[in-house]
C-alpha cells in the first residue's frame, strides 16, 4: 500500500491548489458532496457559494478578468451545467481560463439513467477548448494539469472535466505531479519586424483597432507608444469590454459602433487597419453593406491564429505576443522613420486633438451637463453623476446596454484591469461578475451598472456579495422593460405595440429584494437626491450598497 495515499476529492482540491487556485466558486448537490465534504481539510481553499450555476460561472469569470489568474468553479450535474452555459458563452468570448466541473454519477449508474444524468462531456463541449471525464483516479492529475495548461495557453479559453462520484471517493496512492506553463510571450523575427515596419510606414493614413490582447498581454503601454510614434487615430474593437486602450491618449478616438454603414464611413478614410488583438469588426444585427471598405489592407498581430483572416484577407498575420511585439517593432519603427516619421507623427497628432477621446468627452460632458434631468431621471445625466461622483480608482462593471451608451465616452480606462463590460450579449452576466471582481480586489472599490432586465436574470448574486460583506455598489438603472428590444421592434419593423417586454403588473421592486437578501438599498426618483445617494454608497465598507434608479424609459 502506498503511502502518500489520498482521495479523490482531497486530490482534486490540492490540484487546484497546486495550479494556484485560491477560491473555488460553486453551487453544491448530491454528487458534489465528496467535493464538500473534503473542504474542511483545505481551509485555504475559499468556497465561495452562488444560488444559480450561471452566477456561480459568472463569478467565477469576473474573478479571472480582473486578475488574468486561472480560476475553477463546481457546479450540479445536467441540469446544473445547463444552467451555467449561458454563463459559459461569455467565458468563451473573453477566453477566460477557467476550469468548470461538474459531479456525475458514479461509473456504471449512469447506464440506468438515475435522475440528474445525462453524458456531460458533449453537453460542455460546443464552448470549452477541451472537455473530459476522469475515469481513473489515477488519471486525475494528468487531466488536471493538462486542462490547466490547456486553459492558461493563448488563446485562453475554458475547459471541462467531469467528476464521477465514485472517482471522488475512491482513495489510492497517486503523485500529485507539477504544473506546466507555456511561455507564448514571443516577439516576431527580425526580417518580419523589417517588414511590418516598411508596409506601416508606406501608408499614408493607416488606423489601429485595439483589442483584449492589449489586456492580457499587459500592453497598454506599448500599444500608446506604438500608436504615439506613429501618430495614426485608434479606435477600440466594435464589442469594448475591456480596458483596450488608455482612453485619456491624444490618439484614442473612442470605439467603433456595431453599426455597418457607420463603421465603414469612418475606416474608408484609411489606407492600412493594424489590428492589435482584436476582433475584426464584429457586429450584432445584418445589414446590407459590408462594415469594412472593399481593398482596405490589414495587418494583425496576436495569438489568436483563429481571428487571423477569419472574415477578411489579411496582408500580413504575425502570430506573435501583443506586448512583446511592440516592444520590438515600435523603435524599428522609431529608426526607420528617423526625423521625418517624428514630424509627421506630431501633424496627425495636432489633427486629431479636436476630435479625440478627450475632446469628444469634454463636449459630451458640457451636452448633458446643459439638458440635466427630471423626473423620471434621465440615463445619460445619471451616467455622468456617476462618473464624476466615482473614486479614481474604481473599478467598473457594466451591464446597462442602452442606459450606459455613454459610460465609456465618459469614463476612461486608466488600467487594464478597471473596466469590464459584457463581451458575448447574452445578459444576466454582471450582476455576478462583479462579485468576483471586487473578491479578487478587495481593497479597490467596485461598481456595478446594470439594466434592470439584465439584473433579473441573476439577481441573487446579491446574497452571495452580502454573505461576504462585499463593500461593492450596485446601480439598477430602472427602466421598467426591455428598452432595447422596443427600440429594435420600432427600429426594424415600425411596431410600437411592445409586448412581453414591460415590467408591469406588478413592477419590480429592487429596493425591496435587495434588502431582503441583506444588501442595504435605497430608491431615487428625484435627481436631486442622486450625488448624495452616490457618495454615501462609495463611502460605506461594512458591505454591499444597491441604489435603484427610476429612470426615464422612452425610446
Amino acid at each position: 500500500m502506498a503511502a502518500n495515499q489520498i482521495s479523490g476529492r482531497s486530490a482534486f482540491l490540492t490540484l487546484l491548489k497546486a495550479q494556484g487556485v485560491s477560491h473555488l466558486f460553486g453551487n453544491p448537490g448530491t454528487t458534489e458532496l465528496p467535493i464538500m465534504h473534503a473542504l474542511k481539510d483545505h481551509p485555504d481553499l475559499t468556497y465561495v457559494m452562488g444560488m444559480h450555476e450561471a452566477i456561480v460561472v459568472a463569478m467565477a469569470d469576473g474573478y479571472s478578468r480582473a486578475t488574468g489568474e486561472l480560476v475553477a468553479c463546481n457546479v450540479h450535474v445536467a441540469p446544473g451545467l445547463g444552467n451555467a452555459m449561458g454563463s459559459l458563452y461569455n467565458c468563451k468570448f473573453t477566453g477566460t481560463p477557467l476550469i468548470i466541473t461538474a459531479g456525475q454519477q458514479e461509473l456504471g449508474h449512469g447506464l440506468t439513467e438515475p435522475l440528474l444524468y445525462d453524458p456531460l462531456v458533449p453537453m460542455a463541449q460546443p464552448l470549452v477548448k477541451w472537455a473530459t471525464e476522469i475515469t481513473r483516479l489515477e488519471d486525475m492529475p494528468r487531466i488536471i494539469h493538462r486542462a490547466a495548461k490547456i486553459a492558461l495557453t493563448p488563446p485562453t479559453g475554458p475547459v471541462f472535466l467531469s467528476l464521477p462520484g465514485d472517482i471522488l471517493n475512491h482513495k489510492t496512492g497517486i503523485e500529485i505531479g507539477s504544473i506546466t506553463r507555456i511561455d507564448t510571450r514571443n516577439r516576431p523575427s527580425r526580417e518580419a519586424l523589417a517588414s511590418v515596419a516598411e508596409r506601416i510606414l508606406r501608408a499614408e493614413n493607416p488606423v489601429v483597432i485595439c483589442g483584449n490582447e492589449i489586456v492580457t498581454s499587459n500592453a497598454l503601454i506599448e500599444a500608446a507608444d506604438f500608436a504615439i510614434t506613429l501618430g495614426v487615430p485608434v479606435y477600440q474593437q466594435t464589442v469594448p469590454y475591456g480596458s483596450h486602450f488608455l482612453s485619456e491618449k491624444p490618439c484614442f478616438m473612442g470605439a467603433l459602433s456595431r453599426n455597418q454603414r457607420q463603421v465603414r464611413s469612418i475606416l474608408e478614410a484609411f489606407d492600412l487597419m493594424i489590428v492589435l488583438g482584436a476582433d475584426v469588426l464584429r457586429m450584432s444585427v445584418w445589414d446590407d453593406v459590408d462594415p469594412m471598405p472593399a481593398d482596405l489592407p490589414i495587418i494583425q498581430i496576436g495569438l489568436n491564429d483563429w481571428e487571423m483572416g477569419k472574415n477578411y484577407p489579411t496582408e500580413i498575420a504575425i502570430g506573435s505576443d501583443i506586448c512583446e511585439t511592440l516592444r520590438a517593432l515600435t523603435p524599428v519603427l522609431k529608426e526607420t522613420g528617423g526625423t521625418a516619421l517624428g514630424m509627421l507623427a506630431k501633424e496627425r497628432l495636432k489633427a486629431l486633438s479636436n476630435k479625440n477621446w478627450s475632446t469628444k468627452r469634454t463636449k459630451l460632458t458640457h451636452r448633458i451637463s446643459n439638458e440635466g434631468s427630471g423626473i423620471p431621471i434621465n440615463p445619460d445625466w445619471l451616467m455622468l453623476q456617476i462618473t464624476e461622483a466615482l473614486p479614481s480608482n474604481t473599478i467598473i462593471v457594466n451591464e446597462g446596454l442602452t442606459a450606459a451608451r455613454f459610460l465609456n465616452d465618459l469614463w476612461p480606462y486608466r488600467e487594464r484591469h478597471d473596466y469590464h463590460g459584457l463581451a458575448s450579449g447574452g445578459i444576466g452576466w454582471g450582476m455576478g461578475a462583479a462579485v468576483g471582481v471586487q473578491l479578487a480586489h478587495p481593497r479597490r472599490p467596485v461598481c456595478a451598472i446594470i439594466g434592470d432586465g439584465s439584473s433579473m436574470y441573476s439577481i441573487q448574486a446579491l446574497w452571495t456579495a452580502a454573505n461576504h460583506k462585499l463593500p461593492m455598489t450596485y446601480i439598477i438603472v430602472n427602466n421598467g422593460g426591455y428598452r432595447i428590444i422596443k427600440q429594435r421592434l420600432v427600429a426594424f419593423h415600425q411596431n410600437d405595440n411592445f409586448i412581453g417586454m414591460d415590467f408591469k403588473n406588478p413592477e419590480v421592486d429592487f429596493t425591496a429584494l435587495a434588502m431582503s437578501m441583506g444588501v442595504e438599498a435605497r430608491r431615487i426618483e428625484d435627481p436631486s437626491d442622486l450625488r448624495e445617494a452616490l457618495e454615501s454608497a462609495f463611502a460605506n465598507k461594512k458591505g454591499p450598497n444597491l441604489i435603484e434608479v427610476m429612470c426615464d424609459s422612452s425610446l
